[in-house]
């Protein structure tokens, strides 16, 4: 009986954490409509990084692609790589995600 609810508390608990598990939308933002882009970044082969700020909907332009990424997640510094296109992007481009004074309230 002991063992029974050992295992019945594990299960609980894994299920608990799978709860709050944070999905690939959660952790670096969504695709957007072009049409929502607030501008446009050109990503050339010189293009090491880029920066925007959270909430914002970007439109970027990689070797002859076009994609739309809204910032929405957490942010933090990531490759462009992970949300964009395949081969929209040939080499590592670093995203720095600001928070801004108005997100969330702050300096309100």
């Amino acid at each position: 009986m002991k063992m029974l609810k050992v295992v019945a508390v594990l299960a609980l608990s894994a299920a608990s954490l799978s709860a709050v598990a944070m999905t690939n939308a959660d952790l670096y933002g969504e695709s957007a409509s072009p049409a929502a882009a607030e501008r446009t970044i050109v990503i050339g082969a010189n293009t090491r990084f880029v920066n925007v700020n959270h909430g914002e909907i970007v439109k970027f332009v990689a070797n002859g692609q076009e994609f739309t990424w809204d910032f929405d997640g957490v942010p933090q510094a990531f490759d462009l790589k992970q949300v964009a296109p395949q081969g929209a992007i040939d080499h590592s481009v670093r995203v720095y995600v600001a928070t801004t004074l108005n997100d969330g309230g702050l300096g309100d």
